[in-house]
């Protein structure tokens, strides 16, 4: 499996017959390397409903004829922009899909988007746990430190974490250590965080405090991959 991160909290996961995004934002993201029009998949799951996590959701989807996945308000709304398949859900649900099981899980947040000058209520926010070709993959999403992050590490024992570092908007680098002793990751790859002034961190500091609590973390610029065959990243 392959995940290559594009920056802010946008991966892309390619498994042996499938290939996911979660959280498309690229056309406004200044450290993508790659724009919509690049990005070929046939999963969009999107973690709530903000801006800097969907901006490119209905292009991708209508380009490659890719599923929407996500929260059923935020669902509809992807529907009302012209995406032709759409999966609604809510927290604590799961399903089989065709790339594999989906477990959408909490995530302390807020969730709108801007139409007509207007903020619309997108569902709440939330938290991803996938089972693909035998890897567990946790992406947070944007969230503060909670304590249920001890039930996600205890139940679903994720192979790799995608967790916010940002601060501002959502957990700061020391809650975020104390997420990645709870959910018990095998590897943790930070992210949320450098694409906007407000959200300046250390990334590579991140990946160190990850060390000295004997944690495997992994730091990544966008456009490159993490290899889970051999952990590496190029």
């Amino acid at each position: 499996m392959r995940c290559t991160f594009h920056g802010h909290a946008c991966v892309e996961i390619q498994s042996d017959k499938h290939r996911l995004i979660i959280d498309p934002f690229l056309t406004s993201n200044p450290s993508a390397t790659v724009q919509a029009v690049d990005i070929k998949v046939d999963t969009i799951l999107l973690t709530h409903g903000h801006g800097d996590h969907i901006e490119d959701a209905a292009a991708i989807a209508n380009h490659n004829e890719a599923t929407v996945v996500a929260i059923v308000e935020l669902a509809d709304f992807m529907s009302k922009q012209g995406v032709h398949s759409t999966i609604g859900m809510n927290l604590g649900g799961g399903a089989e899909l065709s790339f594999g099981h989906i477990k959408w899980v909490p995530a302390l947040h807020s969730s709108s988007y801007s139409v007509d000058g207007q903020n619309v209520y997108m569902g709440n926010p939330a938290g991803i746990v996938m089972q693909i070709d035998g890897m567990t993959i946790y992406h947070a999403g944007d969230t503060a430190l909670f304590s249920d992050m001890k039930l996600i590490g205890e139940r679903y024992k994720p192979d790799i974490a995608f967790l916010p570092i940002g601060s501002f908007f959502t957990m700061d680098p020391v809650d975020a250590l104390q997420a990645a002793k709870w959910v018990q990751a095998k590897h943790v790859v930070p992210v949320h965080y450098n694409t906007f002034p407000p959200i300046q961190q250390d990334g590579r500091a991140f990946v160190e405090q990850l060390a000295h609590s004997c944690i495997q973390g992994h730091y990544m610029e966008p456009g490159q991959t993490l290899n889970t065959a051999d952990w590496s990243v190029n």
